[in-house]
């Protein structure tokens, strides 16, 4: 452990110096009657990832927790400093990535705490007449995905049963609301049709989560005839999403590999997105034991082989790891953000989906521009094979007419 060499200091300076956490652990160890054998660890642990001011006050925090009554074995200890509500607390954080990177406890809950929040935040806001029947529905998706995990099938997620949860919680908003009805039997086939026009570039996948629940609620004899029976989910089955133009392709380009004015996450997600057809999910989960310098080639999500790298992408990947290697981190993900620098999740959903909003394209359009351009120009199935897709998802990308100029006759 490392000794304070600064005297004479003022404040200001002393505030700031380097020793401070391991001086703070040392005086910590001398009050407790049986120390911990990890501390001194666990405060180089936050002196490398915070300021001195910042893991000093983590540390007098420890402190408290550790001259309580409670046991101080690293799982008990991980439990009482974890904060109630959506955010579990720096100190729980930092606790967590140090314990689970050394083995000492095992990882917190915390993503199916805010999980079980997400499914209660939509299950409340639902209107009280139909309410009941809406969290029976939520616990019986959550039995299917515990069979489902158990038999070694495919779980549902939980934005998948957030999503279907929000689709049935807006049908009873709409039904209470613009139908004036409050009771689930007398919803009919007419309120599914005027409910599903209120989206319709959506209409197929509302209709495909209306038909799971009226199943349940047929099941259960909350109804007696399954109001989406026969309902149709109208419209053309190729894609119908918008494309960007080659000059706006060009402009974005320019601005991600010639500009200064893009942050090098934006650059980064954008360019993977432009010309490798990256997903907003492959790009956030992609780490840097992905990447191999040697053949210049990365790994992205579940593709099958590895992704080569033109220039002006791996020169956007390097700007990106220095950003990541300014942060001093040890978080093995590509995209580190603020709050995930100290720990080793994944940057979120939320991040990654806005980091694009500045440029006004969303990463899902530009991958969609990418897929139906190679789709359109080589074969399909090629194209499947190495994005690592099925051949039903990219078929929906086929222009549905022959270009004129192959009409032409030579």
């Amino acid at each position: 452990m490392r000794r304070h060499a600064g005297l004479g200091l003022c404040s200001a300076c002393w505030q700031k110096h380097p020793d401070r956490p391991f001086i703070a652990a040392e005086n910590l160890a001398a009050r407790l009657a049986e120390p911990v054998p990890w501390l001194g660890d666990f405060a180089g642990h936050l002196a490398d990832r915070h300021c001195a001011s910042r893991a000093c006050t983590m540390i007098s925090t420890l402190g408290r927790l550790l001259e309580d009554e409670q046991p101080n074995h690293p799982q008990a200890l991980l439990d009482r400093a974890r904060r109630p509500g959506r955010s579990m607390g720096s100190l729980a954080r930092a606790l967590e990535g140090f314990f689970t990177q050394r083995g000492l406890a095992l990882p917190t809950d915390q993503a199916q705490r805010l999980a079980a929040g997400r499914r209660r935040r939509r299950i409340d806001a639902t209107p009280l007449p139909l309410r009941p029947q809406v969290q029976a529905f939520a616990e019986s998706m959550l039995r299917a995905r515990e069979r489902a995990l158990k038999a070694g099938t495919l779980p549902r997620t939980d934005n998948t049963i957030e999503a279907a949860l929000a689709i049935v919680r807006d049908l009873a908003r709409f039904l209470t609301g613009t139908r004036n009805k409050q009771d689930w039997a007398l919803a009919d086939v007419h309120d599914v049709e005027a409910f599903l026009a209120t989206m319709p570039k959506a209409r197929q996948r509302r209709l495909t989560v209306l038909r799971q629940y009226f199943r349940f609620a047929r099941s259960r004899k909350v109804v007696l005839i399954d109001p989406t029976r026969g309902v149709k989910a109208k419209g053309p089955s190729g894609f119908s999403g918008t494309t960007v133009a080659v000059d706006r392709q060009r402009q974005l380009f320019r601005r991600w590999t010639t500009g200064t004015d893009a942050h090098p996450h934006e650059a980064l997600l954008g360019i993977l997105a432009l010309l490798h057809a990256a997903s907003s999910s492959e790009v956030r989960l992609l780490r840097v034991d992905d990447l191999d310098p040697t053949s210049r080639t990365i790994r992205l999500g579940k593709r099958p082989h590895p992704v080569p790298m033109d220039p002006a992408s791996w020169s956007v990947l390097q700007r990106c790891l220095a950003h990541r290697a300014d942060q001093r981190t040890d978080n093995p993900h590509v995209i580190v953000t603020r709050i995930t620098k100290t720990g080793r999740a994944p940057a979120s959903t939320a991040y990654v989906s806005h980091l694009l909003d500045s440029c006004g394209v969303p990463p899902r359009t530009l991958r969609s521009t990418r897929l139906a351009d190679l789709v359109n120009a080589l074969d399909p199935k090629l194209v499947a094979a190495a994005l690592g897709m099925d051949p039903e998802g990219v078929m929906i990308y086929l222009a549905d007419h022959v270009d004129a100029i192959r009409l032409v006759e030579p």
